[in-house]
């Protein structure tokens, strides 16, 4: 035996390493199950449950290794490290390094986070791993014994994958926020049809990888016929499908694009909230007509780096309009950003 705790530690780091990959292998059978009567969205998410069950055994595997080096370094014990020891090493950190290209590639090649998160744990591991078999030549051949303070790190090294491993999994269990770039995909190919003059509310649900549902409105003209506007949403529900793999469902939102004075106050009040508010973006703008004032009413769309309240934006908003015509009242609904 060595009587390393590096080498104890990184050993278990690589038996949790084979461990993870079994259990990644069967969360992404179960993943792939078919839909049925009590999961009609599928059982993508089993791929991120067995991440997190992966992932809490590497931290416990870490935290153990963590209180046992503590221990070396206050009683250390003397290694006894030989050759043969180290060839071992060697060749690990040699699989390592072809586990991390092949993940990565793999990982490109499917679009899986999970396989590029495994490339990156390999890159770590390996370094590791090289750090221990240095910590080990040395300790043959020199007196002094820093085998505590190695396993320490390699103990660190195992606590931040698990950690790190744990918030990929969990992030998408509570939700986050699709990838941008697929987004403004989306939406561009929504606005390519020329009855839909524009696009909000769009929410993603996510039920796994390639298991994704999405929800949008769309403003449409008006004074179109209702059948015609109907037939085109559905066109492009099918079309989503057809170019993104997106279940789509589709709210329209009838607007007036033929009146003027609409038109023009539309596009004065969103050059005064632009001048408060450079992020905020405006939907389902309408005006409703009295004797002595007229109500402008539209939604509001406040990102989360606008850091005034609710009211207070729309004071703010309501003022700055009425001075720009003192028979505009705004009436305002304030919506936030799902993506």
């Amino acid at each position: 035996a060595v009587s390393s705790i590096a080498v104890m530690a990184d050993a278990f780091n690589n038996l949790t390493d084979a461990g993870s990959s079994v259990i990644s292998t069967v969360g992404f059978k179960l993943a792939n199950k078919p839909v049925d009567k009590e999961h009609p969205f599928g059982h993508g998410r089993m791929e991120y449950l067995s991440g997190l069950l992966v992932s809490i055994v590497i931290i416990l595997v870490g935290g153990e290794f963590f209180i046992s080096s503590i221990e070396k370094i206050i009683s250390p014990v003397a290694t006894a490290f030989t050759p043969i020891s180290g060839v071992i090493l060697f060749v690990s950190v040699l699989v390592k390094l072809w586990m991390f290209y092949y993940n990565r590639r793999l990982g490109k090649r499917i679009n899986s986070a999970g396989l590029k998160a495994t490339a990156l744990d390999c890159v770590s591991d390996a370094a590791a791993t090289f750090v221990v078999l240095i910590t080990a030549v040395l300790g043959y051949f020199f007196t002094f014994n820093i085998d505590g303070w190695v396993g320490v790190a390699v103990a660190c090294v195992i606590l931040f994958a698990g950690i790190r491993s744990a918030k990929e999994t969990i992030d998408p269990l509570l939700g986050v926020a699709p990838d941008k770039e697929m987004l403004e995909r989306v939406c561009s190919f929504v606005m390519s049809y020329d009855v839909v003059h524009g696009v909000h509310d769009l929410i993603v649900h996510n039920y796994g990888v390639g298991r994704e549902l999405i929800s949008l409105h769309v403003e449409v003209p008006c004074n179109e016929d209702i059948l015609y506007i109907h037939e085109k949403i559905d066109e492009i529900e099918e079309a989503l499908y057809k170019e993104f793999k997106l279940q789509a469902v589709i709210h329209m939102d009838p607007i007036d694009v033929n009146d003027e004075r609409v038109t023009h106050t539309k596009q004065a009040v969103l050059r005064i909230v632009k001048e408060l508010y450079p992020d905020v973006t405006l939907h389902d703008f309408r005006m409703v007509s009295g004797e002595n004032r007229t109500n402008v009413i539209f939604d509001a769309v406040l990102p989360y780096s606008v850091t005034d309240s609710e009211d207070v934006f729309k004071s703010k908003v309501s003022l700055a309009v009425k001075e720009y015509d003192e028979k505009l009242r705004c009436v305002i609904k304030i919506d936030r950003p799902f993506c």
